[in-house]
């Protein structure tokens, strides 16, 4: 696939180990997955029915190399379930469905306290179609994000319109891949995006096509939710915006990231009501100079609150959870 020539890993951030019991003290039980009937299941779906509903414990699926073409879903009675594959490049989670993201996404997560590592989620329903041009993009997304205290390491998002959808509760993205071309990571979650590689194919819409990386949902100004990208990388086929509002009160905020000359001039599709904002961004397609005039220029303690781990993790979730 195109995307394993652009993949960049960067370091993970160190606050992630501090104060974390090794992961085998932690993990009370693991349930391998293998295509080939090496493990307990040959079925992604059916290690997650098999975990008891309310478990306390965390539990970890262990996924070997393969594609598995399935549909996987997470109820809200299913948390502290680590999603653990080989590698991004070598264990797959594929479908190719389109429709509303709650019935079409390839996964689909609602449980609270979930780990993912190591893994891609794709749906390949653009892909499917007869051009290599896309004239019929709908909705057909990779991930649908609902659950709270999720984190993702070293995890693959792929597909075209509303790739990542980032619905509801906090969020944590580290080191992932995220292609697409319309509004690719949308929705109402209060998420960080840190050390990820975000791949626009706005190649694929064909000349008449607009690309939108981001469709952030905030409904007011006392929504504590956003999107927040920090030491990010930007490339692909532009042009593409940065974002378009989903609501009147949506908030983005781009964070020393790079961007490759990719970005339309304006930066931005929406209106003056929304916090949209880029700092110490660099690269080609950082230049400001014909940025839409309201871009916000947050003050200090705003912005400092908003690019800190803090405001996905007052509570300390992120450390409690099994790391390596």
């Amino acid at each position: 696939m195109e995307y394993l020539q652009l993949m960049v890993y960067f370091t993970l951030t160190p606050f992630l180990f501090l104060h974390v019991s090794k992961a085998e003290e932690i993990i009370s039980t693991t349930i391998t997955v293998d295509l080939f009937g090496k493990g307990n299941f040959t079925s992604v779906q059916k290690a997650i029915d098999s975990i008891p509903s309310n478990n306390k414990l965390w539990t970890r699926i262990h996924v070997t190399a393969g594609i598995y073409r399935e549909k996987v879903e997470i109820p809200p009675d299913k948390p502290y379930i680590v999603l653990q594959g080989e590698s991004s490049r070598l264990t797959f989670i594929q479908w190719g469905e389109f429709g509303d993201s709650g019935r079409s996404a390839t996964f689909k997560l609602y449980a609270d306290n979930f780990v993912a590592r190591d893994i891609t989620f794709e749906n390949t329903y653009n892909h499917m179609l007869s051009s290599d041009v896309v004239t019929n993009v709908t909705w057909a997304p990779a991930a649908l994000i609902q659950g709270d205290k999720a984190a993702f390491y070293r995890c693959g998002f792929l597909g075209l319109q509303d790739t990542l959808t980032d619905w509801q509760g906090r969020h944590f993205f580290n080191t992932c891949y995220i292609e697409g071309a319309i509004d690719f990571i949308w929705g109402g979650g209060q998420s960080i995006y840190q050390d990820c590689f975000i791949n626009v194919t706005k190649s694929r819409l064909g000349a008449s096509g607009t690309a939108y990386i981001t469709a952030q949902s905030r409904e007011s100004e006392e929504d504590p939710n956003g999107f927040v990208f920090k030491y990010c990388a930007i490339r692909g086929s532009g042009p593409a915006f940065l974002g378009r509002a989903y609501r009147n009160h949506s908030r983005v905020v781009f964070y020393q990231s790079y961007f490759e000359n990719i970005i339309a001039p304006k930066g931005w599709d929406a209106w003056d009501t929304i916090t949209f904002s880029e700092v110490k961004n660099i690269g080609p397609g950082a230049d400001m100079l014909k940025r839409v005039k309201w871009v916000k220029h947050l003050p200090e303690k705003t912005l400092e609150k908003l690019v800190d781990i803090s405001f996905i993790n007052a509570e300390g979730w992120i450390e409690n959870q099994p790391s390596y």
